[in-house]
């Protein structure tokens, strides 16, 4: 018996990380000038590999200063600190910014409610460039937290401003918001979590509550990308995630309990792999 694919109506790139990827193409082949992008452009090896054969490559933070007349320094969907800007033009290259304009949303209004004296809540990943680039536009004074548990003392005058990475999950943003509430009361609050994210993770939901297995496509370096596998493990305890169709476990995919399959992809997957991937389960 043939088995049954359903793919979540909403998966793979997502308008962010497509605006930064067509940012870098414009560059192909542009031999008069260096192309860097600051950091790997989207956390997805096959693109970064494309790129890279087109002469983009990335650098660190610390490569900055190496940077000279000539050089292009593409800014990615995760965007940077207000500070990175000035050093990239300091040393002389041109800045190309592709910071996704629901990130720069993100960073106009804690710039604005720094400026205000709030205290700023990132509800995110510490270690995220994102949430790393959001902090930098409050001096990087913020309090960064996953879902509250570990939030500090807050004196009740205190005017505190609550933001969100934007592909966190609207659960631990809701708990935070709750904790910081209970104990400040002035609080002003932004649910920052992009559409985007919100549509992959309930479609994500969605297709996990009707399948067997559920295949998650993306870098397991994606924020965003391992949500949706906790997500779809809630439903379909049989979840795998996969970087491309190289990565499929075809044994475990071929097995008879396993009729119904559903594949999504995080926001930085392209077309082609997730097409891949279901060419390589269909061909089963």
């Amino acid at each position: 018996m043939a088995k049954e694919i359903i793919v979540a109506d909403n998966a793979g790139f997502c308008f962010g990380v497509k605006r930064a990827v067509d940012t870098a193409a414009r560059y192909y082949r542009e031999d008069r000038l260096k192309v860097y992008t600051l950091g790997p452009l989207i956390h997805n090896n096959d693109v970064i590999r494309k790129l890279e054969e087109h002469g983009i490559r990335a650098i660190t933070p610390e490569q900055i200063d190496d940077l000279g007349p000539g050089s292009v320094a593409l800014i990615r969907s995760h965007g940077v600190a207000p500070q990175t800007y000035e050093r990239i033009k300091e040393a002389g290259a041109d800045v190309v910014d592709a910071t996704c304009p629901y990130v720069a949303v993100i960073h106009k209004k804690v710039e604005q409610h720094y400026r205000m004296g709030y205290q700023i809540v990132i509800v995110g990943d510490r270690s995220h460039p994102e949430v790393e680039g959001i902090n930098g536009w409050c001096g990087n004074s913020a309090i960064i937290t996953r879902d509250g548990s570990d939030l500090p003392d807050l004196d009740p005058e205190a005017k505190v401003c609550v933001v969100a990475q934007t592909t966190e999950r609207l659960e631990n943003y809701e708990k935070v918001l709750a904790a910081v509430k209970s104990r400040c009361r002035h609080v002003a609050a932004f649910n920052t979590i992009c559409t985007a994210t919100k549509n992959r993770q309930e479609s994500a939901a969605e297709v996990a509550r009707q399948v067997d297995l559920m295949i998650v496509i993306g870098s397991k370096n994606s924020s965003n990308t391992r949500k949706l596998v906790e997500i779809s493990k809630a439903d379909c305890e049989n979840t795998i995630l996969v970087e491309n169709r190289s990565d499929l476990p075809m044994d475990l995919i071929a097995q008879e309990r396993f009729q119904k399959i559903g594949i999504t992809a995080g926001a930085s997957t392209p077309d082609w792999v997730i097409a891949d991937v279901i060419e390589a389960v269909r061909n089963l």
